[in-house]
């Protein structure tokens, strides 16, 4: 069983938890996963691993509320516990030594983002950050990326906070403005990085993505998070789930996402009784 340290909501659909669970503590780093399941009978979900405290042996997880069990992880409080905790899973995020990197977070891309970000920053990397939401509410993190990065940018569809617009936007504006980036790191919704890989490939700048495609095992065994990489079948669960961002089929990808949307929305059904 893995306690509940801590729990707090970013917003009115996300939650960050502290979990004790030394071993992964020990172990992970940055880009990399685990799977948890809440109870016995509970299905098994992959979360990215937000921050680590190798001292105190904790591991955060920032997760949507949007379905089944998010809603009974959501349920849970400081002082109770996961039956299942399994990690580090997937392969660490390979971090150059580059001049200057720009990290992109939609949503709640931002939490897998922190962590690879926070990284350079301790290889002594220069980093920007965009952090993208639909409006205010959904911009998260802004507070732990400020000590890590040089600037953070703020775009939000409504105009709510930041700049008003889409992540790209401010990009483009950037690198025209003469800002030059060795290496894009984005991670957000499929669209969005899409989108930015389709704009960053057009500026000529190296683009890595962070993928969560529908993932059961977490070993490679079930192939359900399989995606097309460079014309080959690639597992995120054990090839990712970081991968050159031009290489990836994003409408398979994305096509391949909603694929169970039915069952997932009668599940959720069925779990608010």
């Amino acid at each position: 069983m893995y306690k509940i340290i801590a729990k707090k909501q970013l917003n009115s659909a996300v939650e960050e938890m502290v979990v004790h669970a030394p071993y992964v503590a020990r172990k992970c780093e940055a880009g990399q996963f685990i799977i948890l399941r809440v109870d016995e009978a509970g299905e098994r979900i992959p979360l990215t691993i937000a921050e680590y405290d190798r001292a105190n042996g904790t591991v955060t997880i920032i997760y949507q509320v949007v379905g089944h069990t998010t809603r009974l992880l959501a349920a849970l409080n400081p002082g109770d516990s996961i039956v299942d905790f399994v990690g580090p899973l997937g392969q660490p995020t390979h971090l150059a030594r580059h001049t200057r990197v720009l990290g992109i977070g939609g949503g709640v891309g931002a939490a897998p983002l922190y962590p690879q970000i926070r990284a350079l920053h301790e290889m002594g990397v220069a980093c920007d950050v965009i952090l993208g939401g639909r409006s205010r509410e959904f911009v998260i993190l802004e507070e732990k990326f400020a000590p890590v990065v040089e600037n953070v940018y703020v775009t939000t569809d409504d105009g709510s906070y930041g700049e008003k617009g889409v992540v790209t936007d401010k990009l483009r504006s950037l690198v025209a403005s003469g800002v030059r980036y060795d290496e894009i790191i984005a991670i957000g919704p499929l669209v969005m990085m899409k989108f930015a890989v389709l704009a960053a490939k057009e500026l000529g700048i190296p683009t890595m993505v962070s993928l969560n495609p529908i993932m059961i095992d977490g070993t490679g065994m079930c192939g359900g998070c399989r995606v097309t990489v460079g014309g080959e079948t690639k597992f995120a669960c054990v090839d990712g789930p970081d991968f050159d961002g031009y290489l990836v089929d994003f409408d398979e990808l994305m096509r391949r996402q909603g694929m169970y949307k039915e069952e997932e929305n009668h599940i959720c059904k069925i779990g608010r009784g």
